[in-house]
């Protein structure tokens, strides 16, 4: 089936984030710190740390710093200071928004969020409010491009993520999107990059069960100051909305 340009769309932001990339890998590094603190520093037995590798790699980020990262946070309790959180709210028109952070500052986090929302005329809502309107989705996005240099047309991958333990796999404009359950993301994943596949993406999400078209043109205005707004956060990780134009132009 055809659909969004995921792989433009993903390299799009990476190019408009280069000016940005510290904080991208400053973010992975607390994510590493993270997962070597949960479950020890090696991939092969720490499945989030793994998961966090393959979300390194495919943000270009050198196996050097890598493997620094992990071993720095193996021989420091610096991770101990960084939580996991995760804000629900809703943009103008009703757009339904979650925004997940990483932070050492809940008081800074809370109030970047709340900033944004406000400014860009939305509302922060109660945990549950909008969560129950995404599913959470192991995503995995090959270049198509890339595919086809090494000879994998579609229904090979098809077998080959299937096989992996993969839900589905969809045919994109210039992208292949593997969807998995998150419970067996790390082993899809671990199966591929076996088979040789490189990744353009590899990351848990929240994927909108429906879809909200926004026409007014000042609540477009507010969706873009809010998204803008918390790009800017060092604390925020990701934003995953349910609006149509923003999942067609912009993958969170």
């Amino acid at each position: 089936m055809s659909g969004h340009s995921k792989f433009s769309n993903i390299r799009a932001k990476k190019e408009k984030n280069d000016t940005a990339k510290g904080k991208i890998f400053t973010l992975i590094g607390h994510e590493i710190a993270l997962a070597v603190r949960e479950g020890g520093p090696d991939p092969s037995n720490n499945s989030k740390l793994a998961a966090v590798v393959a979300k390194a790699k495919a943000n270009n980020m050198p196996n050097d710093t890598i493997n620094n990262g992990i071993k720095k946070a193996a021989g420091s309790m610096d991770a101990d200071n960084f939580e996991e959180l995760q804000y629900e709210g809703y943009g103008p028109n009703g757009v339904a928004m979650i925004v997940k952070v990483l932070t050492d500052n809940k008081n800074r986090a809370a109030a970047d969020v709340r900033s944004a929302f406000t400014k860009g005329k939305g509302s922060l809502a109660t945990q549950g409010a909008v969560s129950f309107m995404f599913d959470e989705k192991g995503q995995i996005i090959l270049d198509k491009e890339a595919m086809d240099d090494m000879g994998k047309d579609f229904d090979t991958l098809m077998d080959l993520a299937i096989e992996a333990g993969a839900e589905d796999i969809k045919d994109e404009e210039d992208s292949y999107e593997i969807i998995t359950d998150p419970n067996d993301f790390a082993d899809v994943r671990e199966n591929l990059e076996k088979q040789g596949i490189p990744m353009a993406e590899a990351d848990i999400v929240m994927i909108p069960q429906n879809y909200v078209s926004v026409t007014d043109e000042e609540a477009v205005k507010g969706l873009r100051r809010t998204l803008d707004l918390l790009d800017e956060s060092q604390d925020v990780q990701s934003v995953y909305t349910n609006w149509a134009e923003e999942n067609d132009e912009d993958v969170q």
